[in-house]
């Protein structure tokens, strides 16, 4: 595989929101977020539309911009489907579509997909392997396109590197940008996500950031790499009402005005980047929307 060879630009957008509307409007917000100049639309996968039939709607009704799932789910499909559905979306759409997978987490792969989560790590690496040996029979690329994995631990990270493009880590600040960045060496891609809300005011900006870090808090996947990072568990569960610590909201959601939104993403790139993928926390899709909007003009000029 090649490192990195898709262009994803340095800015994209994140966004799980998609499914709260019809796709077809969905298809409408990700024209816009072309033509506003962002270089990919990142999409994630969970109890939800599948997310290669999203990406393929999204594709068709854009033209340039780049979609990439963060993440497509491995436990939801063998590594024949998950290749030879990569390979089918890179000959209709070549160079414009980047494959994220993850292993999801414990409750969503155990109680509700019924599979067996007891060795995530293994199990990727296993099923990247027989990704690269799948057949194809079929008109489109015989090698394997690109593929980044969500990763946070140093593990998953120097699998990403070796195995794969790169990584996807998400839900994190920039000090894990730069030991990922360290543990992966550089010449693999890192693609980090970075929560924002576009709000001035302390109390109400945190309460949102505060509502959407709720359900990553209690998975253990993110809250033992917070713990790696340096937090403890009274920044995870001591905070207001239980929840996280202002100290670790405004780590993992930079929120405030459009400028200081740009100074964590630089911070981010500063920290080796190569592409950051902006959501935008807001109480309906519309704001989200706008908030790409209103984001533009900063981060892409």
């Amino acid at each position: 595989m090649s490192m990195g060879s898709i262009d994803l630009g340095r800015i994209g957008i994140w966004t799980g929101v998609l499914d709260a509307l019809p796709s077809a409007q969905g298809v409408e917000f990700g024209a816009e977020a072309e033509e506003l100049g962002y270089g990919a639309f990142w999409i994630p996968e969970a109890v939800g539309r599948d997310p290669f039939v999203a990406a393929a709607r999204l594709l068709e009704g854009t033209s340039t911009i780049k979609i990439a799932t963060g993440i497509a789910n491995i436990y939801a499909r063998d590594p024949m489907t998950m290749a030879n559905t990569l390979r089918t979306i890179d000959e209709a759409f070549p160079g414009r579509f980047l494959l994220g997978l993850g292993v999801s987490h414990h409750h969503l792969v155990e109680y509700i997909r019924k599979h067996d989560y007891s060795k995530p790590l293994s199990y990727m690496r296993e099923y990247l392997e027989r990704m690269g040996k799948s057949r194809f029979m079929a008109h489109g690329p015989q090698a394997l396109p690109e593929i980044v994995l969500a990763a946070l631990g140093p593990k998953m990270l120097e699998l990403s590197a070796t195995a794969t493009a790169g990584a996807h880590p998400y839900f994190v600040p920039p000090e894990h940008t730069a030991v990922a960045r360290e543990t992966m060496g550089p010449d693999a891609a890192l693609y980090p996500e970075q929560m924002a809300v576009l709000d001035t005011d302390a109390d109400s900006a945190r309460a949102l950031a505060r509502k959407n870090m709720a359900i990553y808090l209690g998975l253990p996947n993110y809250a033992n790499n917070l713990l790696r990072l340096g937090f403890d568990q009274a920044d995870i569960d001591g905070g207001p009402d239980g929840g996280p610590s202002d100290k670790l909201v405004d780590a993992i959601v930079v929120w405030g005005t459009e400028e200081e939104v740009k100074a964590r993403v630089d911070a981010h790139f500063d920290a080796g980047a190569d592409h950051v993928c902006v959501q935008v926390l807001a109480d309906d899709p519309p704001a989200a929307f706008d908030g790409w909007r209103r984001l533009a003009p900063a981060l892409l000029s």
